[in-house]
């Protein structure tokens, strides 16, 4: 927090009892005909009467210790309530290279956090930074500042995704040389990929792929590392290598009648969706089809983001099948309710067992059996059991698939003494994200398995430390792979 933090004079039970001030958003009438962004969020008057909520605690501020990247919250809302826009998206980009996309699509940990939460509700802190950010976009003030003189040392990122975008941004920063690998056709990751256009539009994503180019940063797309470039021929080439290659593989059920037609895997499902055919790959151009009853499995994000895609491709009918209660569920609360508002229904505590497909192999119903909650699993969320005897059926055109993500297994497969686990997870140091292979280094949803946009930026921030000083010489301890695993 800046040094005169503590000498505002600001009379905190007046700004306690202030209500919040709502942002605009899109009617839902509206918003589900096409798949523009939802929020429009705050103009310059409202932001400031919001900002001026924050009751600038004093230290340890809980809005801080919630966000995993550490972002000074008091601080950058404070300038907003000044009318310091600019000021305010500087302050979050020291700790985020992607202040625009956070205010968009976190669940605003920091928020969780505000102590006005236990009164009025808390600050809009997200609508505030996506705010800010866009105000310092127009006027050319988040550009990427790159020193004149350069340390010619060389680094490979694989994966553009919110960790290969940080460790590229701390590195060039540095003076350091950057290319980054991609093997979508546009880089972006899964901000492009993954997240539908009515969360963030890829135009705020491509901005910032703009912005490092601008600074020096050459980009290679189409190009998957393991095929015909592996991690060897990188460190021939390159100083060192960062790898931030995500959680992109899906996993399935492996249920009969999983291999019908008109059942998708979620990110198959939302890139054809959603994604503008420039920017997709030759096998990925046909839209889903999409009939008037889906059914949507899972209780994460994606499944939320399925749902309401299916609600903007015409279907009438779109239900979430969630074998837990909402308690259990791991996606964002207030998500679910926008998806609420936008037609879906949520089944909790049901499951399909089973795909029944018509006469042309293409889904038509699916078994479906209902559950109870036993003792805990290895999560800590109560298992749910199924209840003999409780099957039915469930008319069904179009399912989507959000089961679960994992890493790709392929960098391991492909590349010598890089240890990998859990399916594919690289072995690396959270604390400096070195992984077993000296020059190699990864963060984000490959190491830890699938979280969030701020989760991966932290994380790839300490591994671009690591990166400088094994580039200058210092020693950096590899991490140690995992004991193998007992046969039974």
């Amino acid at each position: 927090m800046s040094s005169d933090a503590f000498s505002r004079n600001v009379d905190r039970k007046a700004r306690a009892r202030k209500l919040p001030v709502e942002y605009a958003k899109r009617p839902v009438e509206e918003r589900i005909l096409d798949f523009d962004e939802i929020i429009l969020g705050f103009n310059e008057e409202t932001a400031k009467a919001e900002a001026s909520r924050c009751i600038q605690c004093p230290e340890p501020q809980s809005c801080m210790l919630n966000c995993p990247a550490g972002n000074d919250v008091p601080e950058a809302l404070w300038l907003i309530s000044q009318g310091d826009f600019v000021g305010a998206a500087k302050v979050f980009s020291e700790t985020s290279p992607l202040p625009e996309v956070c205010g968009r699509v976190c669940p605003s940990l920091c928020q969780q956090g505000c102590v006005l939460g236990r009164v009025y509700g808390s600050a809009s802190i997200g609508k505030l930074e996506a705010f800010v950010a866009n105000i310092a976009r127009q006027e050319g003030a988040l550009a990427i500042e790159v020193p004149e003189e350069k340390t010619g040392k060389k680094i490979a990122v694989v994966g553009s995704g919110p960790a290969g975008i940080t460790v590229t941004e701390d590195l060039i920063k540095q003076g350091h040389e950057v290319t980054v690998y991609e093997a979508w056709p546009e880089a972006g990751g899964v901000l492009v990929y993954g997240i539908p256009n009515f969360k963030l539009d890829k135009d705020v994503v491509q901005l910032k792929i703009g912005d490092l180019k601008q600074a020096g940063v050459k980009f290679i797309t189409n190009t998957r590392i393991g095929e015909t470039i592996t991690v060897d021929d990188l460190l021939k080439e390159y100083d060192a290598v960062f790898l931030g290659t995500g959680a992109g593989i899906e996993a399935t059920m492996d249920i009969p009648g999983e291999k019908l037609e008109g059942i998708y895997t979620s990110t198959d499902y939302l890139v054809r969706a959603n994604v503008p055919a420039k920017m997709l790959p030759a096998n990925k151009l046909e839209k889903p089809i999409v009939g008037k009853k889906v059914a949507v499995i899972g209780g994460g994000d994606s499944a939320v983001d399925c749902a309401r895609t299916s609600i903007r491709m015409g279907a009438e009918e779109v239900t979430i099948v969630y074998r837990r209660t909402e308690a259990e569920m791991p996606g964002n609360k207030v998500e679910r309710g926008v998806c609420i508002d936008e037609g879906v229904q949520i089944n909790y505590l049901q499951a399909p067992v089973e795909y029944i497909g018509d006469e042309d192999g293409w889904v038509k119903a699916m078994k479906v059996i209902k559950m109870e909650l036993g003792e805990p699993d290895a999560s800590g969320r109560r298992r749910p059991v199924p209840m003999e005897g409780s099957e039915f059926i469930q008319e069904v055109d179009t399912v989507a698939l959000a089961v679960g993500y994992w890493p790709d297994g392929f960098l391991g497969e492909k590349t010598e003494n890089l240890a990998t686990h859990k399916w594919g997870l690289i072995v690396a140091d959270e604390n400096v994200g070195a992984t077993t292979r000296e020059g190699v280094f990864a963060a984000g949803d490959n190491v830890h398995g699938p979280d969030l946009v701020i989760t991966a930026i932290t994380s790839a921030h300490r591994a671009a430390e690591s990166i400088m000083d094994y580039l200058n010489g210092k020693p950096v301890e590899l991490a140690t792979p995992p004991p193998p695993r007992k046969r039974r």
